[in-house]
């Protein structure tokens, strides 16, 4: 009777221990999990401000360089795809954010052709606010991925990855540009 009782609270003991296991893995997992979903948002509050800088940038060129149509339209449809992307499809937002920054790549070009566009006034205080937003996007960029890195790590580990099987924890993609060129944030030459 009495290794019979020893039995079963040895028993309890092993599946509490093991249900705190279980509950501590998956509370970890949900909150580094939780931090990635922050991380995205900051990528998402720093995309929406250089969306809302772009027209002004766009209004302010056409004025000058009003035969460059289309350079302005490619910078205007890279905007609008990149808006476009599904929230949460961090490929396709990379992707856009690619072309994105290509056409503001000719964009600024077109200021070495048009002298009195580099002296406007508004055009440097446009440049000025997208370079830093740029610079505020790669740092959260950074974050996002660290944050990745970090959920993802804790994901694989032993005992960890049968419990995000169970739970269904998905791997976080990584926001990667596709060109190296494009890992640095535009540089305007006056």
């Amino acid at each position: 009777m009495l290794a019979l009782t020893l039995t079963v609270w040895v028993v309890i003991a092993v599946v509490v221990v093991l249900l705190l296991l279980v509950t501590s893995i998956y509370n970890s997992l949900v909150k580094k999990r939780i931090r990635c979903r922050e991380a995205w948002s900051q990528i998402d509050v720093q995309l929406k401000r250089r969306y809302d800088l772009i027209p002004n940038l766009v209004e302010t060129v056409k004025g000058y360089a009003a035969h460059e149509r289309e350079t302005l339209e490619r910078v205007i449809q890279a905007r609008t795809s990149a808006i476009a992307v599904p929230s949460g499809d961090v490929k396709g937002q990379a992707q856009a954010e690619n072309f994105l920054t290509g056409a503001l790549r000719q964009l600024f070009a077109l200021s070495e052709s048009y002298p009195n566009l580099k002296a406007n006034e508004n055009f440097m205080q446009l440049q000025e606010e997208l370079t830093s937003t740029e610079n505020r996007i790669a740092f959260a960029r950074q974050h996002y991925n660290d944050s990745g890195a970090v959920y993802n790590t804790a994901r694989e580990k032993f005992p960890n990855t049968v419990i995000a099987g169970m739970f269904n924890f998905q791997a976080q993609d990584y926001f990667e540009l596709e060109e190296p060129a494009e890992r640095e944030a535009p540089k305007v030459k006056f």
